[in-house]
């Protein structure tokens, strides 16, 4: 299979985003706290800084490891890509989104659950085995208008796999949930 360029990625991402938003839902994507998250907030970011991707547009990062780990990158540039340590010498910091809300506190995060479009909500962990996004995606997987993006790995046995898979129903805290989700991988 061809190899999937960085370009290419962000593009798909972008136009991922915009179908679930079109659509009137929510983006999940189960993300891993470091290095995950912070990549998706860059490519956010390019789709933003290429017109691909609006502005506006509301991004959560909920996960108080990954708003951490973060707010590490962001200390220290000199950890970075070249690519990222030479967009921030010109001033454009690609982990700042304009609309981009770091959620750390348990309350805020219920809170995004009664969001029902157009809202970006990253979320760990990654393969969906634990953590906040497993409410995000209870609250949202059963809806036509969501998209749900699986960015990472994804072991057999764990809620991401089964999505990856596309199984028809998913057991969401003991609830089986019918996936009408779209599902990007």
């Amino acid at each position: 299979r061809p190899k999937v360029t960085e370009a290419q990625r962000r593009n798909q991402l972008a136009d991922e985003v915009v179908g679930a938003l079109i659509a009137g839902g929510n983006v999940v994507i189960p993300a891993f706290a470091i290095e995950r998250a912070q990549e998706l907030l860059f490519y956010i970011h390019a789709g933003i800084a290429a017109n691909r991707l609006p502005p506006s547009i509301p991004v959560f990062l909920d996960s108080p490891m990954a708003v951490s780990a973060t707010e590490i990158f962001k200390r220290h540039p000199e950890s970075l890509e070249p690519e990222t340590i030479a967009m921030l010498q010109k001033g454009d910091d690609p982990l700042v989104l304009p609309s981009l809300r770091f959620v750390r506190e348990t309350a805020d995060s219920i809170k995004l659950n009664m969001i029902k479009g157009g809202a970006v909500i990253i979320a760990g962990s990654g393969m969906a085995t634990g953590g906040r996004v497993v409410h995000h995606l209870r609250h949202n997987i059963g809806r036509p208008s969501t998209g749900v993006i699986i960015v990472g790995f994804a072991a057999i046995g764990t809620l991401a796999r089964q999505i990856v898979d596309r199984a028809p129903v998913v057991r969401i805290f003991g609830e089986e949930i019918p996936v009408k989700a779209k599902v990007y991988t």
